[in-house]
């Protein structure tokens, strides 16, 4: 079995399709772009194709990651170049580059997300650099949002790496934030920006990239 991994870009084109519109998406640009895929075992088996981290509808990905399994090996070039013929607009492949078959799994690997974020504001310059530091200088923020399952209770703050103002002009800016994405937890700029007191869902929620660690151990 071969193993590559594939850096690409979500655009605002397809922003409102969901996870498993996605996967299937790539499976089927796969399929007709004659890539070698590996299959799992079983009585139904599926594309051996693992996203890093889901991207939620709506949000737009510039530097999102993906393990593909060959079942022989292929050129990165030529994996590029005849997977883009095939994918639709808004969705592009930038990057592919082998792994070993052994590395742990992608997903088991993502530690932070980053994000640009824009927001309809009437903050002042400094009023937003205030909240941004009062919220950096909270040890806890106990924080609840609705789900279909009920109301999930969490610690905001444990989720913030960093945030950062990066853009300001009257009535919006652009907040950078690093947010924590692994098995305790995935940060959502959304509920951070509410935190920092923003009441509009924001207007454009970019994730530039994913930082990668090493996988947790399991066992002694």
């Amino acid at each position: 079995m071969h193993r590559l991994r594939v850096r690409f870009r979500r655009g605002v084109e397809l922003r409102y399709i969901s996870h498993l519109d996605i996967m299937r998406l790539w499976v089927r640009a796969l399929r007709r772009a004659r890539v070698p895929l590996a299959y799992s075992e079983g009585f139904t088996p599926h594309a051996r194709v693992s996203l890093a981290a889901p991207l939620s509808v709506g949000v737009t990905g510039e530097g999102e990651l993906m393990d593909v399994i060959a079942t022989r090996p292929v050129s990165p070039h030529w994996f590029t170049d005849s997977l883009n013929r095939h994918l639709p607009h808004g969705m592009e492949v930038l990057e592919v580059y082998p792994v070993p078959p052994s590395a742990p799994s992608l997903q088991s690997q993502v530690r932070f997300a980053h994000y640009l974020v824009e927001l309809a504001t009437d903050k002042t310059e400094q009023e937003v650099q205030l909240a941004i530091s009062h919220l950096l200088s909270l040890a806890q923020l106990p924080w609840h949002h609705e789900r279909d399952t009920g109301a999930r209770h969490y610690d905001l703050r444990a989720l913030i790496e960093e945030i950062t103002l990066v853009e300001w002009h009257r009535g919006r800016c652009v907040l950078a934030m690093k947010l924590r994405n692994d098995e305790r937890g995935s940060g959502r700029p959304e509920q951070v920006a509410l935190a920092l007191g923003f009441t509009e869902h924001p207007r454009a929620i970019q994730r530039t990239r994913l930082t990668l660690g090493p996988a947790p151990r399991t066992g002694r």
